[in-house]
């Protein structure tokens, strides 16, 4: 089978919408309502849900507002992966992703380079094609009308959800961006499918620990089932490496659940937006 050059978006016009016009009054509507506090100090990261547009935009929104009409070079991208691959860490084998704002290249050469800091400690990125992840596509046409100019994308999607997997991932991502002009972004949702005031105190705790700047926590957390986040290795790893790179401050901005949005607080899934900070 042929590899395209680019991805092909398996879920533009279902779980966001497909027009690019519409899509991009969209975003700039979710951007343009967040409400940020005074954020003194570099953004080295983000972490954002990763729902449908309609249900999570308006708390992803906070987070990517924090970086609007910012210049990036590379965006790091760290998502989980919902579908099975015996890999624990995979990235695109397309050298770019399409969503209906446009192309977003693939920076090969820095796919590269972080694998062979991975294989130094025995772990390997894996190239897929034609994947159908969600969680990481969902956050691109939001970097695309917030960053100022053109980016190139460093795309990983974590399969392993263990500490250690985590924690190298974190070091290597490090490794490769100190000096680099690189946004880092993590994705993920809270808890799924709880009453919402069940809900609300399970994502507190793992916003908790994510602004306790914890990877730690945030693994004992899931463990534990004080809370959960289907992301939560993609986050220890962003926030490791973003305290290698030195960011010493991790504030929440929003949160919300799909109750807030659908009027059902029966079942919920809960949506929180951090930013990291260098302060």
């Amino acid at each position: 089978m042929s590899i395209l050059s680019s991805r092909p978006s398996p879920i533009a016009g279902t779980w966001y919408e497909g027009r690019p016009t519409r899509l991009a009054e969209q975003i700039d509507q979710y951007l343009n309502r967040a409400e940020l506090p005074d954020l003194p100090g570099e953004v080295v990261a983000l972490i954002a849900p990763h729902a449908g547009h309609r249900y999570s935009g308006a708390v992803a929104g906070y987070a990517f507002a924090t970086v609007r009409g910012r210049t990036y070079d590379l965006a790091a991208v760290i998502s989980p992966m919902h579908h099975f691959y015996p890999q624990p860490l995979l990235t695109t084998a397309h050298s770019a992703y399409l969503t209906p704002l446009g192309e977003i290249p693939v920076n090969r050469e820095v796919v590269r380079e972080l694998n062979g800091y991975l294989q130094q400690d025995g772990l390997e990125l894996t190239p897929v094609a034609n994947d159908q992840e969600h969680s990481l596509e969902i956050e691109l046409p939001f970097l695309q009308r917030a960053l100022e100019g053109t980016f190139e994308l460093l795309p990983v999607m974590v399969r392993a959800q263990a500490p250690d997997v985590s924690e190298t991932l974190g070091l290597a991502l490090a490794r490769l961006l100190r000096g680099r002009n690189a946004l880092l972004v993590a994705s993920t949702d809270l808890s799924h499918f709880y009453p919402q005031e069940v809900a609300e105190k399970l994502d507190a705790e793992m916003l908790r620990c994510i602004e306790s700047f914890s990877p730690e926590a945030i693994f004992q957390a899931e463990r534990s089932g004080r809370g959960f986040a289907c992301g939560h290795a993609a986050v220890a790893a962003v926030l490791t490496a973003a305290r290698e790179l030195g960011a010493n401050q991790v504030k929440v901005l929003k949160y919300a659940t799909s109750g807030d949005v659908t009027g059902d607080y029966t079942q919920v899934v809960g949506y929180g937006a951090a930013v990291v900070l260098r302060t």
